[in-house]
């Protein structure tokens, strides 16, 4: 593997991680009280709040913070050990992995010093009626692991050719 892959790996995951820390400690500035402070960016769509959540996405195995920990930082090594087989060596391949990387270490963190991840971005919908329709509060993190995972999808779909290609 080229090591500017792996230099792009290290900048993308320690920028994703930097961004994830920044805005999780600004959130606890200006949001002190969890589940009570909340700043309404956009009216009906977006708040930004100051949530904390035990288990992994939608709260799935809520109180679970400890076996999360562990087993993102067990994925984590898992990840690097195995970097090559995830495409580390295309350029895309190394953006997903930066993500992915620089996220789970930004939730790992929260996990270990705070004893939840702190969420923050809130979008909803309030209908004409009144009905809400909301997607589970997340966070930098959390996104950048999304986006890096589907990266990977996409890198996945690519013929031999192109990945080839790609990489040289």
């Amino acid at each position: 593997m080229k090591q500017t892959n792996n230099g792009r790996i290290t900048i993308l995951a320690s920028s994703i991680f930097a961004l994830d820390q920044l805005t999780k400690i600004a959130v606890i500035n200006f949001l002190p009280e969890p589940y009570h402070s909340e700043i309404h960016v956009v009216p009906g769509f977006l708040r930004l709040v100051h949530w904390h959540n035990t288990g992994a996405a939608w709260s799935m195995f809520h109180g679970n913070n400890v076996w999360l920990a562990i087993i993102s930082a067990v994925a984590l090594v898992i990840l690097v050990l195995a970097r090559s087989r995830f495409g580390s060596n295309t350029g895309l391949g190394s953006i997903a992995l930066g993500l992915i990387f620089g996220g789970i270490v930004g939730n790992l963190v929260d996990r270990l010093v705070h004893h939840h991840v702190i969420d923050f971005l809130y979008f909803h919908l309030i209908t004409r009626s009144g009905a809400l329709h909301d997607f589970p509060a997340f966070n930098v993190a959390d996104s950048a692991i999304c986006i890096g995972v589907g990266l990977l999808f996409v890198l996945s779909w690519r013929s031999d050719k192109e990945a080839k290609e790609a990489s040289a």
